[in-house]
């Protein structure tokens, strides 16, 4: 009357963890790269949000100029300069540059404002020439930030809006700029 009684298995072979790791490495590699471009279109997402701000404040400190011409209008508490011909705003320094983006929302923990740079770790500016750009911390000081930028540029025309675009180039920046 011996009854023979098999002992569960108690965990898996050798050949079965290596096919598994194999299964998974494959995976890994086919859908890494498929993340890895996703921080550059992220970036040119925050750029295009950045240029909509820009644009807004832009617009709604005209709109105040219009209805009070003034030197400086103040916006979410912080004061605007601006340009008395064209009644919008003004940048003439990196103080104004600076309270323009942070009316607009770019704060200074999210973005760098420049108004002059060599375009080697920068964009091109010339100082004093009424133009800033807005760079996304994460890229500051690496080739990158020398093309994925917001540029603002102060209009010195009557009834003339101020040009804002993603990157410095006629030709729509891409993803693989802002990587």
């Amino acid at each position: 009357m011996n009854k023979s009684i098999k002992a569960a298995q108690g965990g898996f072979t050798l050949i079965e963890l290596i096919v598994v790791i194999v299964i998974l490495g494959i995976l890994a590699a086919t859908a890494l790269p498929k993340f890895a471009s996703l921080s550059g279109e992220a970036r040119l997402a925050s750029l295009n949000a950045a240029k909509g701000a820009l644009s807004a404040t832009s617009a709604m400190t005209h709109g105040k100029y219009l209805v009070t011409p003034s030197n400086s209008i103040t916006v979410e508490g912080t004061a605007v300069a601006m340009h008395t011909t064209s009644g919008y705003p003004a940048v003439t320094t990196k103080a104004s540059a600076q309270s323009l983006a942070e009316a607009a929302g770019l704060s200074a923990a999210d973005y760098k404002v420049y108004v002059a740079g060599t375009g080697v770790k920068e964009p091109t500016l010339t100082a004093n020439s009424g133009i800033f750009a807005v760079v996304p911390n994460s890229i500051v000081g690496t080739d990158a930030a020398a093309k994925c930028f917001v540029l603002y540029t102060t209009p010195t025309a009557a009834n003339t809006a101020p040009t804002i675009t993603v990157g410095g180039g006629t030709n729509a920046l891409t993803v693989s700029e802002c990587e």
